[in-house]
């Protein structure tokens, strides 16, 4: 332990929860720390130490890491900031920190360092409320409070490992997921995150966590653009585009969660019950406010909510009487309730329906004022149901309060998760749906690429050479010519009217807003007009035979991303784009599946699929489309740096689709 007062707190932090170890204390002013006698340096040391944690001025912290490293040492927690947080000098002193650790690994600077609640060791200057545990989840997070805060939740929650990762000068996400998916002590692992880097290597070490069945739950902040800002100025790291952030995670079965409160519970549910086989759920409840409660926020988080099997209605019919309403969600009322044997074959009927997770909401009351004896007779009564049936449940309370410590207990060492919090519970259950479908098809997903870096000057193609490099890759066009003014009239004969007319300058993105379109054009005399018209913006036009009025019309869009590389935006096209904002975001490489399931995910897919009797449009062939421009960026991944087709035309089913513009920059 190197350092002054935050040295001896990390000296209590880890006698507090049972280090049994050497601990060495190194600090050449003073003769102990917390009755320890002090050593002088690093060379005085009586061995080389497995794990140290650094707590001196950052000068002095570069010296004593360079030699640590020197002696062969472990690892160690740089608490010390002053480092690339701050800009300036701070940048080029984290650089010699890097290098002065060589292969030894750092954790920070500018960290609170870690918690290990599986060994008892505490590098951690702080007061901290963890327990030791056999196993549990482990938390990863980039802000040291907020790592206080969990230590101290009281939501029952195993923690394992809570690490502060600080600066990242040398270890990442990626370092710590691949380290903590080899601990077969870990049961999930929870990311709080303001930024990443090295996207390439964090998809390949996800992949690996999805392979093993370990779940990954992630709270990143800065989504919004004032928290983006705070996230530069906090951590010396840019937030990247949140939606990339979000077609990450999805891709990886990497559930996100917007409060700290899902965070923790989402974490609970899926350390013990992992991921689930789907989304379907079934509600036990006493009362019909719960029921009504359930059954909303389910259908808002797109839940499904069985029917009840005839043979599970009969039985509880039998159970419950006609005064109760045979129906999922279910209020069995209170007719039954303080019986043991009645509740227990009320949640079996309930539970034979083969839910992918049934709950049972329950309010305590609070215990010193309040017999609990018929609250832990459901309790049983529901753990010998889930034995019997096999299935899987979980006990939920309406407000997180009302669920104590002491029944929370009980029920984790049963395998009945505690749930503290319907919209909580519920959210959780919709994550390890998210986590069960990524897991099926694990070996299917591919990691990220490493983002090339682009050379040269983007320039931006006219829109007829965009289209004949888009055509080449399959990409549906309308018929047309590229001709100069006085051919105009020759290349619409040809066509047949109407045709439409366009400039064709690689120096105008915007033709509609420049001037430089004509639509319908009926006959030569109004080409001509349109011609001259349109004559001062190029000297090259486009003439493309009118295509009838689609389903619906769509955009898509590549994105150069310097971190994540090329990503794919689907979404609603033509005038309102803006406006609208309906779209989707993928990452490339990306599956056909995966195109299916963001062009479903859009508000315009309900024309798509037909809307107040309007004929249905060619989805098949809008996937095609789309994957043949996903093809053309990958194969100029290189140089590619901005492509946008918008509309594509989706005519009605078996019709096809057609492009009628496209632009493309390369470099």
């Amino acid at each position: 332990m190197f350092g002054g007062n935050a040295a001896a707190e990390t000296i209590r932090q880890c006698l507090r929860i049972g280090f049994d170890g050497e601990i060495w204390p190194v600090n050449p002013g003073r003769d102990e720390l917390t009755g320890i006698p002090c050593f002088a340096s690093v060379a005085e040391l009586p061995g080389v130490p497995d794990a140290s944690f650094i707590g001196v001025p950052r000068q002095a912290a570069i010296d004593v890491i360079s030699e640590l490293s020197a002696r062969g040492a472990g690892g160690a927690v740089c608490y010390t900031s002053g480092f690339a947080e701050i800009g300036g000098d701070g940048v080029e002193l984290q650089q010699r920190l890097v290098n002065a650790a060589g292969d030894m690994a750092i954790i920070g600077p500018n960290c609170h360092g870690m918690v290990n609640y599986l060994d008892g060791v505490a590098l951690w200057p702080d007061e901290q409320g963890g327990k030791r545990v056999e196993s549990g989840v482990a938390i990863v997070m980039q802000s040291g409070n907020i790592g206080i805060s969990l230590s101290m939740q009281d939501r029952s929650l195993p923690i394992s490992y809570l690490i502060t990762i600080g600066n990242k000068a040398d270890l990442s996400f990626h370092d710590y997921i691949e380290a903590l998916s080899d601990d077969p002590r870990v049961t999930a692992i929870g990311l709080y995150m303001e930024s990443l880097d090295n996207i390439d290597a964090f998809s390949e070490a996800a992949l690996v966590a999805l392979r093993k069945g370990l779940p990954i739950i992630v709270l990143k902040s800065g989504s919004s653009e004032l928290g983006a800002e705070a996230t530069l100025s906090h951590t010396s790291s840019l937030a990247g585009s949140d939606e990339m952030y979000a077609a990450l995670f999805r891709r990886l079965g990497i559930p996100r969660v917007t409060s700290l409160s899902e965070f923790l519970e989402t974490l609970k549910f899926v350390s013990v019950n992992g991921g689930l086989a789907g989304s379907s759920i079934g509600s036990l409840s006493c009362s019909g406010g719960e029921a009504s409660m359930v059954a909303d926020l389910a259908e808002e988080l797109g839940l499904s909510m069985p029917k009840l099997s005839e043979a599970s209605a009969n039985q509880l019919h039998k159970i419950l009487g006609d005064r109760v309403n045979i129906t999922n969600p279910l209020d069995y009322d209170l007719f039954i309730w303080g019986n043991r044997d009645e509740l227990y074959a009320c949640f079996s009927a309930m539970l034979e329906n083969g839910f992918d997770c049934t709950m049972l909401v329950i309010d305590y009351p609070r215990p010193e004022s309040y017999s609990l004896e018929n609250w832990e007779l459901a309790e049983q009564a529901l753990t010998d149901a889930c034995q019997t049936t096999g299935e899987k449940a979980v006990v939920v309370s309406t407000l997180p309060e009302n669920l104590p410590e002491r029944a929370r207990e009980r029920l984790m060492k049963t395998g009945l998760v505690p749930m503290q919090g319907l919209n909580e519970c519920l959210r959780a259950i919709r994550s390890a749906a998210q986590i069960g479908a990524a897991q099926r098809r694990a070996n299917e997903i591919l990691p990220l690429p490493k983002p090339g870096v682009i050379e040269g000057t983007p320039s931006l193609l006219n829109e007829w050479d965009s289209k004949q490099a888009l055509v080449a890759h399959g990409l549906p066009i309308p018929d047309g010519r590229l001709c100069s003014a006085s051919d105009a009239v020759d290349a619409a004969e040809s066509l047949g009217y109407p045709v439409v007319a366009k400039v064709a300058s690689g120096d105008i993105a915007h033709k509609t807003e420049a001037g430089g379109v004509r639509l319908n054009i009926a006959d030569a005399e109004a080409l001509t007009h349109a011609v001259v018209e349109m004559s001062h913006l190029s000297e090259k036009f486009l003439v493309e035979k009118m295509v009838e009025a689609p389903v619906a019309e769509l955009i898509i869009g590549i994105k150069r991303d310097p971190q994540f590389g090329l990503g794919l935006v689907i979404g609603a096209g033509g005038v309102l784009v803006e406006l609208v904002k309906d779209a989707a975001m993928l990452l490339l490489p990306a599956a056909r599946n995966d195109i299916e399931a963001a062009v479903d995910s859009l508000k315009v897919s309900k024309l798509l699929k037909g809307f107040r009797g309007r004929p249905a449009g060619d989805i098949d062939a809008a996937i095609t489309a789309i994957e043949s421009v996903a093809a053309y960026a990958e194969a100029n991944r290189d140089s590619i740096v901005e492509l946008d087709v918008n509309p594509l035309l989706v005519l009605p089913e078996g019709q096809g689709v057609i492009a009628v513009d496209a632009l493309i920059k390369m470099a």
